[in-house]
């Protein structure tokens, strides 16, 4: 009885680990997987494109990274993203960029990628960056100083790595959130609730 209780135990061990094993993205199992944006194929990513059909040009993007963007908006930030959905070569391989342009006192809103880490790296002026944990939400953050104007290139570990503005998906979602859930949420009145979500939507929309 005892040993059958063992075997027992040890199967649904191995079959939890191989839960935990499948929850992550598969490594390629070939030299490359150019995305073929036309397929019809639905897939956790994009199919690939007949290797017969990929030439040099699908491994090389001319994304003028060296190049400034303009900041004139209201958030006084641009961001540049080279992803899979610009960068089809990047299919599979789990790596993608951004530069980051800021106009003196510029933000870039905080955000979260769901599907990748983040390494940001200050290559000119001076930024106030950081990041924020899970619950209990510790923030992290340090002033990083250059002399020029600031701009910033982000290395994140996914082909796609998706961006949630929480300003946005709080009160710019569709359908909205109710207020009530947002008041409760934020242990505020409910009239500042309406109030943010009204300036959201002039300022957005």
């Amino acid at each position: 009885m005892a040993s059958s209780s063992l075997f027992l135990l040890g199967a649904l061990l191995v079959l939890a680990s191989w839960q935990a094993i499948v929850a992550y993205d598969p490594s390629p199992l070939q030299d490359f997987c150019v995305a073929d944006m036309n397929s019809p194929v639905r897939v956790n990513g994009f199919a690939c494109k007949n290797p017969m059909d990929v030439s040099s040009e699908d491994f090389f993007n001319a994304a003028k990274f060296d190049m400034p963007r303009n900041t004139f908006n209201k958030l006084g930030s641009n961001v540049t993203n080279l992803n899979v959905m610009e960068f089809p070569g990047l299919n599979t391989l789990g790596i993608s960029l951004a530069r980051i342009d800021y106009a003196p006192m510029g933000v870039n809103p905080p955000h979260v990628h769901p599907r990748a880490t983040e390494l940001l790296t200050v290559l000119e002026g001076t930024l106030y960056v950081g990041f924020v944990t899970s619950n209990p939400n510790k923030l992290f953050s340090k002033v990083v100083y250059h002399d020029k104007p600031a701009v910033a290139q982000s290395a994140l570990s996914s082909q796609n790595p998706g961006v949630i503005t929480i300003a946005s998906a709080v009160f710019g979602s569709q359908p909205p959130i109710s207020n009530d859930v947002l008041t409760k949420a934020f242990q505020v009145e409910k009239k500042l609730i309406d109030w943010l979500q009204s300036q959201f939507w002039e300022n957005n929309y």
